[in-house]
């Protein structure tokens, strides 16, 4: 594909390695299907992205347009500092969280868009210092597998994907926020006060504790978010290939 032909936006999704996946004989990778069709219906193609992959960084993101780092298992307790009580499941494979993480620094550093939700969230908070509650009180709130209302901070990108709603979301973590990593702001809160939304100012992220794609079928302000992070991609794209020297070629 040549310089200035539009095309559909490549949207990298981290795989989650298992240890069993129905169907295979031995581990696979994982990707919640209902996150890869959100992308699909807001206008991206979504590229799974392999944990134990040795490709160049640089090559790998050249050929992303934007990123998203969906939920799973809980981050490493050792990263800040604490031990695993007995309601934390971590990751299958034990490079999961360093190569998730490479993924969230690699697109910071790049200002390549990124939607990060609930793990992803989770270990964008901690690799910046910051720390996690093991295991949240049920009350006032539930957080897992519920429903709730978020307050969003006004002029923050996750405000402006949202047009100034505050989103009534689907919730399922019993984790959460406890130390804030270091150059985080919180955007969203739910009702009892726990962190829903961080975002780092100057940077094309949104990150968010709840699950869009459970709903985003059917609910405008899940489906936003996807749009938010295609959207972005899109533009993102249109300026890497405004920086190439006219005779280059872009892959697809």
């Amino acid at each position: 594909m040549t310089q200035g032909t539009a095309r559909t936006p490549l949207i990298g999704v981290t795989g989650m390695w298992s240890n069993s996946v129905h169907g295979l004989r031995f581990d696979g990778l994982a990707a919640a299907i209902e996150v890869l069709r959100s992308i699909v219906r807001a206008g991206g193609e979504p590229v799974i992205l392999f944990p134990g992959s040795e490709t160049n960084p640089n090559e790998r993101y050249d050929a992303l347009d934007g990123v998203v780092v969906p939920g799973g298992a809980d981050v490493d307790p050792t990263r800040y500092g604490a031990q695993a009580d007995a309601t934390t499941r971590v990751t299958d494979h034990p490079g999961q969280d360093e190569a998730d993480l490479t993924v969230i620094r690699g697109c910071i550093e790049r200002k390549i868009p990124l939607l990060l939700i609930c793990r992803g969230m989770q270990l964008l908070n901690v690799d910046r210092g910051g720390s996690m509650t093991q295991h949240i009180p049920t009350s006032p709130i539930n957080h897992v597998d519920s429903t709730h209302l978020v307050d969003v901070a006004p002029h923050s990108n996750l405000s402006r994907a949202l047009h100034g709603q505050d989103p009534m979301v689907s919730s399922y973590h019993h984790q959460g926020v406890d130390r804030l990593g270091k150059d985080l702001v919180v955007v969203g809160r739910a009702e009892d006060h726990i962190v829903e939304a961080l975002e780092i100012p100057g940077v094309p992220m949104i990150a968010i504790q709840w699950h869009p794609e459970d709903n985003a079928v059917s609910s405008p302000t899940d489906h936003a978010l996807f749009q938010w992070v295609v959207n972005a991609a899109r533009d993102h794209h249109a300026v890497k290939n405004e920086r190439r020297p006219a005779h280059q070629e872009v892959s697809a």
